[in-house]
């Protein structure tokens, strides 16, 4: 049996797999505890599956594969992952960030070894690009991407037919690149005016005072308003799918997360825009297409970790 664990900045969800076929069984979802020591994600993690076995009347104990697709980024610690994840830990930018904790990092890794023989944890978005290339939009491509844009914004990367992961496991962070010297834009990570502290799902409601999907519903609807900020938030995602697209040389980048799943049909024309004939030796022949698993890649991220 095998334990499927996607952690986000927003949300945990947990779910249960045979290891036949792709059915995910007791899956359950729950904000990501943010308050007490920082090993209460791991806690709440295995409590989670703890409660999915009591659902599908199966003893925990058979359960002893546990694949973790995780919001990063993720430091090491004798070999271990810990999170350091923005949207996470509250110690990074201080109070001013307005986490309950103050938290550098939240253990990880460590405590779900103590309670499973085989633990994978990895990017959530090098695990969604692993699904994406097994079962979804980037299936038979070999110079590919997958990018959420959701409370965060995260990337998978792809180059020759392998998977980008560097010194901690940390490649595709480009969430953090720095794009903007604007002053009003406090990333959980400390930083000012990167990528994610402008357009990710959290830093909509920061900084123009009403949610993403408030903010996507009115711009919908023909609020000029709303429309003209939307726009500005595609000028700047597009920029970055660009620049990723332009330095790596790909074929294909997979789009999820509940920002643009939500809207997708809204916002990948945008999107489009701010790649489509812009020095074409380099863009030409690259695409941007939803994920083909929707909106259950977090959940297939982590089964794909298992093999």
């Amino acid at each position: 049996m095998k334990a499927c664990i996607d952690i986000g900045g927003t949300k945990v969800a947990v779910s249960l797999n045979t290891g036949a076929g792709l059915d995910l069984l007791a899956r359950r979802s729950e904000p990501t505890l943010k308050t007490g020591p920082n090993d209460a994600v791991a806690r709440q993690v295995m409590r989670m599956v703890d409660e999915a076995c009591a659902e599908a009347n199966i003893d925990p104990s058979r359960v002893q594969r546990a694949g973790v697709s995780s919001a990063g980024p993720f430091v090491l610690r004798a070999g271990l992952v810990e999170l350091a994840g923005p949207n996470i830990c509250g110690g990074m930018a201080g109070p001013a960030r307005g986490l309950p904790n103050d938290w550098m990092t939240a253990t990880l890794e460590a405590p779900l070894r103590q309670r499973f023989a085989e633990v994978r944890v990895e990017n959530d978005c090098i695990a969604a690009l692993e699904a994406e290339r097994r079962w979804g939009a980037l299936q038979g491509y070999e110079h590919c991407a997958y990018v959420t844009w959701s409370t965060g914004v995260g990337t998978g990367l792809c180059v020759d037919g392998r998977v980008l992961r560097g010194k901690n496991g940390n490649a595709g962070h480009g969430g953090h690149m720095f794009v903007s010297d604007n002053d009003d834009a406090l990333c959980g990570c400390g930083n000012i005016g990167d990528l994610e502290a402008l357009v990710a799902g959290n830093a909509v409601a920061r900084r123009f005072g009403a949610d993403a999907a408030t903010l996507l519903q009115r711009a919908r609807a023909g609020d000029a308003a709303a429309e003209k900020t939307v726009d500005e938030l595609c000028r700047i995602m597009g920029r970055a799918l660009y620049n990723m697209i332009v330095i790596l040389d790909l074929q294909r980048i997979s789009l999820g997360g509940s920002v643009f799943t939500n809207n997708k049909d809204y916002l990948l024309p945008q999107l489009q825009a701010q790649v489509s004939g812009k020095l074409p030796a380099l863009t030409g022949g690259s695409e941007l297409v939803p994920a083909g698993l929707g909106d259950k890649v977090g959940d297939y991220a982590a089964l794909a970790l298992l093999g």
